[in-house]
């Protein structure tokens, strides 16, 4: 025999009952079914609301009439829709229950109290109904009914208003009633009968109680639940998109889900099918076909460590602490009989022995309560000084990751603290001693959810996530979007899925969480009405539970450097080939990388030096190793590269650096270039690397222009101005020609650690001979690589090299 509990959410209107009668009757062709009514959706608040109006001296008239309407509706539109459906004797049915409920209302009025025995009678009245229409529907459809009185069967023990069932003695009863083979068996949800056969309701999920209870009397193979969801999942879908639904859960995962807050079963519920071994189905009406949730003795997938998440909001945490505590006896015992005593329920429980503290988390409600409890149990304590005043921390919320034996699974654990580090949320508390099947952490409340979400994403999610804020969509950032969008796919087939979630030109931002569509991210960035403020971004991180956060500048903006390290505290990594943030004082230099190690985040740069030569990490991989760099030489600038090149050709300084300009090697302004004040920032980034405590004003430039060139601000200008010098240029290239050598403008960091940017003549056995066309090349000495030279030579100008630098940082994020 299989056992259906339907929920009010499948009993809501017409269509849904009728829906619920044709699950009825499939089942019922494989084998003898029982089934178990709830109220149909919202009836049964409304009827506490108009006892609650009653007893406050309101008008109920309007509320009697719109709970007596559900019903009235109901069966009027299962009447159109059914032959055979006895309208009018279920209309008598309907309105003689609701005069004999106008009679009690007015009783209730008149006392102006609701006794638990008449507030129960009320309460149950829609279960009473649904069983009604639902007989109706059934013997319309010709099939046979047998309805189970539970105040007759069911007998319960406690109060009117939360009962417990006496399984042995129901089972006896139900098994003694007569129920015929062809017969649909129909019981009222949520109700039960005292010693006295007086009604009494089962409280909190009542009607899933209920239907284990009888899954119990009947023998049931299976007990199914049906309600407007597919089944259980790792997380409430409402909170968390990416939830995914369970398979199966063991009585003891469902237990734990119950027990911190998740809407699977209560676990008065769980008990009974536990006991016996039922297996408890959860299945979608509105989905009838889908796999649903299994509970039972041991679920599938057992491998599968973490099952999923759980939490309860209105948490507060209370702390007994004190130097007495160390010898003082039963602290905890008389905390938790204090709680006891007042029928307190507590939530968890910590001790610690070194700092001398019990802390324990209740629900909101009892503050006062306990507050009083425990100033009046360790009066004496607090009073002689033994005991700190209590210490109470209101508004926390606790997040629960539950499985089988989880609190044995090292790896969980890391993956949890890994998550909520990554979001910056800090933890109150943490137990795990009580259960094996659960770890519980204590947070602030208003972190909840994107606690949740962060946790979540970690152990559930096979992809690594990388969200990404591109600032600046200049040359290399409108390249790099290019990048990003033709290897989005094909790095999802890798598990990494980068998701651009806000791109931002000086002056406007575009932001879309769940991924912008980078094939039309321009006309998003000219559409977005949202202003770009470099600070509105650092909520971003903590308000949508991001993963993997990162900022990625590809501006020059010394004002967006200087947020940096605000940026790190607030949980991003950042990557950038800007350079302004490394080539500030040393001073902040230091404070950015105190920032990235404090908050555990990444801040990577490899474009600031060589465009996309890995210069940065391959120079951090030698001194890890225990390398010293003895004396450095490169051509760290691409457009120099490009313009000595051309000199070399016989082509003047003027065109050289004209043609670097058309070719996008250049400053905006050559001048910058020329200046060699851009090879000083990227040799002053290497010194610093290497340990050098340098500042900008510390390197050495031997000019490559005048003092007269100096006061020259427009490119223009500029580059009219600059054919004074090719004469100049050329006899220089001819004279260094004539002794075989040629000309270079060249980063020398020396032994004794002084740093120099010059033009130099250089011979061909020099390893940065050869480089020009826009090239880069650094030569390291060092204690491992001497006399020859370390060299990384490549292309160190170009949109394109640089973005596919950035890039490489940022997937360096995920290692």
């Amino acid at each position: 025999m299989k056992i259906l509990k339907f929920g009010g959410t499948s009993l809501a209107n017409a269509t849904k009952f009728l829906t619920v009668a044709n699950i009825i009757e499939k089942n019922f062709k494989k084998e003898q079914v029982a089934v178990v009514l709830s109220a149909p959706e919202n009836v049964t608040n409304s009827m506490i609301k108009i006892i609650e109006k009653i007893i406050e001296e309101r008008d109920v008239s309007q509320n009697i009439h719109s709970v007596k309407s559900i019903f009235l509706d109901l069966i009027f539109d299962i009447y159109k829709a059914t032959k055979n459906f006895s309208y009018k004797t279920i209309k008598k049915i309907i309105d003689e229950k609701f005069e004999n409920l106008t009679s009690i209302f007015n009783g209730i009025r008149f006392l102006n109290q609701c006794p638990d025995n008449v507030r129960a009678k009320i309460v149950c009245c829609g279960e009473l109904l649904s069983i009604t229409i639902m007989d109706g529907i059934l013997k319309s459809m010709s099939y046979n009914v047998t309805i189970i009185d539970p105040i007759e069967n069911l007998v319960a023990q406690g109060d009117y208003l939360d009962s417990t069932i006496d399984i042995q003695t129901s089972k006896k009863k139900i098994r003694s009633i007569n129920i015929p083979k062809n017969h649909i068996i129909l019981m009222a949800g949520f109700i039960a009968g005292n010693k006295k056969k007086k009604l009494v309701v089962l409280g909190r999920n009542g009607s899933d109680y209920s239907a284990a209870i009888l899954s119990v009397c009947l023998k049931g193979n299976v007990c199914e639940i049906w309600t407007d969801v597919d089944g259980i999942y790792t997380c409430d879908p409402k909170k968390v998109k990416n939830a995914k639904l369970l398979k199966s859960l063991s009585y003891k995962e469902a237990m734990e889900f119950s027990y911190f807050g998740a809407q699977v079963l209560h676990p008065k519920t769980i008990f009974p099918i536990k006991k016996f071994k039922i297996p408890c189905l959860i299945k979608n009406t509105k989905n009838p076909n889908a796999v649903g949730t299994m509970i039972c003795e041991n679920s599938q997938n057992v491998e599968i460590l973490a099952k999923g998440i759980a939490y309860l909001n209105n948490i507060t945490m209370f702390h007994v602490s004190g130097p007495g505590m160390n010898s003082m006896v039963a602290v905890a015992s008389r905390v938790l009989s204090s709680m006891s005593l007042k029928k307190i329920r507590i939530t968890l429980i910590t001790q610690s022995s070194s700092e001398f503290n019990i802390s324990f988390c209740t629900s909101q409600e009892y503050v006062k309560k306990i507050k009083n409890t425990l100033e009046n149990e360790f009066q004496l304590e607090i009073k002689n000084k033994l005991l700190m005043p209590i210490k109470i921390i209101e508004n926390l919320s606790i997040l629960s990751v539950i499985g089988t034996r989880i609190g044995f699974q090292k790896n969980v654990f890391y993956k949890i603290f890994l998550a909520l580090n990554n979001a910056n949320i800090d933890i109150f508390s943490i137990s795990q001693g009580s259960s094996k099947h659960s770890i519980s952490i204590v947070i602030k409340e208003n972190l909840i959810i994107p606690a949740i979400n962060v946790v979540h994403n970690f152990l559930f999610n096979k992809n690594q996530i990388v969200e990404i804020f591109l600032i600046g969509v200049g040359g290399v950032g409108k390249t790099l979007l290019k990048q990003l969008n033709s290897q989005q796919y094909w790095l999802k087939t890798k598990n990494i899925d980068l998701k651009v979630c806000g791109i931002a030109n000086s002056k406007k931002i575009f932001q879309d969480m769940n991924g912008i569509d980078l094939k039309n991210w321009k006309y998003n960035v000219l559409k977005s009405n949202e202003l770009f403020n470099i600070k509105n971004l650092t909520c971003l991180p903590k308000k949508n539970a991001l993963i993997n956060p990162i900022i990625v500048d590809c501006t020059s903006d010394q004002e967006i450097a200087n947020q940096y390290p605000k940026l790190l505290d607030h949980g991003y990594n950042i990557v950038t080939s800007n350079k302004k943030a490394n080539t500030s004082s040393l001073k902040y230099y230091q404070e950015i990388r105190h920032s990235a190690s404090r908050a555990n985040k990444k801040f990577l740069y490899e474009t600031n030096v060589g465009a996309g030569l890995p210069v940065i990490e391959n120079l951090k991989n030698l001194l890890y190793s225990g390398d010293k760099i003895i004396h450095f030489r490169g051509i760290l600038s691409g457009s120099l590269s490009f313009i000595f090149g051309k000199l070399e050709e016989n082509v003047l300084l003027s065109e050289a650096t004209k043609q670097a300009q058309k070719l996008g090697l250049t400053e905006p302004n050559p001048k910058d270039d020329l200046s060699g004040v851009d090879v000083a920032r990227k040799l002053l980034i290497l010194a610093r690397e290497i340990g050098l405590k340098l500042e900008l004003k510390d390197i050495e430039i031997k000019p490559i222009l005048p003092e007269n060139f100096n006061h020259i601000t427009h490119a223009e200008d500029f580059m009219i101005k600059l054919r004074e010098l090719d004469e100049i240029f050329d006899d220089k290239i001819k004279k260094a020609k004539k002794i075989g050598k040629t000309l270079r403008l060249v980063g020398i960091i020396k032994k004794e650690g002084q740093c120099q940017v010059k033009i130099d003549e250089i011979d061909e056995q020099d390893p940065l001979y050869a480089i020009k066309n826009g090239e880069n090349a650094l030569a390291f000495y060092s204690k491992y690589y001497q006399p020859i030279p370390l060299v990384l030579r490549g292309y160190g100008a170009g949109n394109d090299v640089t973005a596919s630098g950035v890039f490489s940082d940022i997937l360096r994020i995920l290692s």
